[in-house]
């Protein structure tokens, strides 16, 4: 038998995930949405005992940071959570709270969902594979 000190099973059990969220800033103007947008990709780390409850509390963040307000112009304008677009299982290698985010144009983000975000069954897969265990670039990274 192979017994775990308590020590190990508590790392164990609470494993760190970084996921990728995208976000959207929809204005509307006389009623009609604009369909380029402003995006923010922002990654987020979170603990929790496997991959898909990482997703779940990972999508929970993205819908608790939605909110609207009025720009300069009087338009208002919604601040979206999309969807998650990564998910990875950080290692030993990584700082405690790594956060990192982007800004750019996409045309209809919200609207194309379907084709920009993985399916979930391909964020919980690519979250098992663990940087240490060798990346497709050889490295032991994730190809990045």
């Amino acid at each position: 038998m192979n017994a775990r000190s308590p020590t190990q099973t508590r790392r164990r059990s609470r494993t760190r995930y970084a996921a990728k969220l995208l976000f959207q800033f929809r204005v509307e103007m006389n009623g009609v949405s604009s369909k380029r947008r402003i995006c923010e990709e922002r990654i987020v780390v979170v603990q929790c005992p496997s991959a898909g409850a990482a997703l779940a509390k990972a999508r929970r963040s993205g819908e608790a940071a939605c909110h609207s307000y009025r720009n300069s112009d009087g338009n208002p304008v919604h601040f979206e959570f999309v969807g998650v677009l990564d998910l990875l299982k950080l290692g030993p290698e990584c700082g405690a709270n790594e956060v990192w985010y982007d800004m750019r144009q996409m045309v209809n983000p919200m609207e194309r969902r379907r084709e920009i975000l993985p399916t979930e069954d391909q964020l919980l897969a690519e979250a098992d594979v663990s940087r240490s265990d060798g990346g497709p670039d050889g490295t032991g990274g994730n190809g990045y």
